[in-house]
């Protein structure tokens, strides 16, 4: 049986719903919801997450995401103010259209990861014509999960889960039908479906995807800090590691650049170390000291 490591907050996995206004449906036909599917697959490859399971219903929609580094809100802004931009364009409509905040709910054990993704899967019963049969429904991963189609966007790590249950992947299959349609108990749904405490709310509007150059960051982290530029391209200078992680933290936030585009840009550094740095740039931000040159950053760039 897999085992999951035990997670950080900006490493870890998350059940992520998202709804629409209420005069409003989500989706209101397939071709939206495929242009979701697209724009998920889209930020993906841009922030390297995994996905482990959807289900996109008319007014709501599941994602268990591991983050995998990222942001989880930098990841949802992404993808739902895209989503937006392209439906209020296509419906010939202005205004919000999801709900001004969206839910993620960390995952902190193995058995609530696999009894959350049947739950999400159980989603389709609720829908008519699919109440005894939810993997036929074309826009719930299910199907990928039960092998009955190919994933066309290649979103969804399904082994992941699924080796849970067992190595062979027939019983392990049969296995997983099984619990997906326990998911209709009430104090199940009511554990999956963030009426608990350990619930956590993040605003889509907090987390902002900017297009800052380089330079500019650089520049600014060297003049708030008191060192010269180029030992943030040094490779071993402990007395400056603070501020070349605080620097490839704004880089990844505001510059949408990966870890390989970040070593390019900082010189003699590997994307392991990169990561790590980036990892020690959320940490800094719990002091103010940091957490205010963030904000004087943002103030005057974004």
């Amino acid at each position: 049986m897999p085992r999951i490591a035990r997670q950080k907050k900006e490493d870890a996995i998350f059940h992520v719903m998202a709804r629409s206004i209420s005069e409003v449906d989500l989706f209101k036909d397939n071709e939206d919801k495929l242009n979701y599917l697209s724009l998920v697959k889209k930020y993906q490859k841009i922030y390297e997450f995994r996905v482990y399971g959807y289900c996109l219903m008319d007014n709501h929609l599941h994602l268990i995401i591991d983050a995998n580094g990222a942001d989880i809100s930098r990841i949802m802004h992404s993808i739902n103010f895209s989503y937006a931009q392209y439906f209020n364009h296509r419906h010939k409509r202005h205004g919000h259209l999801f709900q001004d905040r969206f839910k993620s709910k960390m995952v902190k054990s193995e058995i609530y990861l696999y009894a959350l993704s049947a739950y999400v899967h159980n989603n389709p019963c609720d829908i008519k014509g699919y109440e005894d049969c939810p993997e036929k429904y074309e826009f719930s991963s299910l199907s990928i999960y039960l092998g009955l189609r190919h994933d066309p966007y290649e979103l969804v790590d399904d082994g992941f889960i699924m080796g849970m249950f067992s190595k062979n992947s027939k019983k392990a299959r049969e296995s997983y039908m099984k619990l997906v349609y326990k998911c209709s108990d009430k104090v199940f749904k009511e554990e999956v479906e963030f009426l608990n405490e350990g619930t956590e709310y993040r605003s889509e509007r907090k987390i902002l995807v900017r297009n800052i150059k380089t330079k500019e960051i650089l520049e600014f982290i060297a003049s708030k800090l008191g060192i010269e530029k180029i030992k943030l391209h040094t490779k071993h200078c402990r007395e400056i590691v603070e501020a070349k992680a605080l620097a490839v933290l704004l880089m990844r936030s505001f510059c949408n650049l990966k870890c390989s585009e970040i070593c390019r840009v900082l010189g003699n550094i590997t994307q392991s170390r990169v990561s790590k740095l980036s990892s020690l740039g959320v940490k800094l931000l719990d002091d103010e000291k940091y957490k205010n040159i963030t904000y004087e950053f943002m103030e005057q760039y974004a």
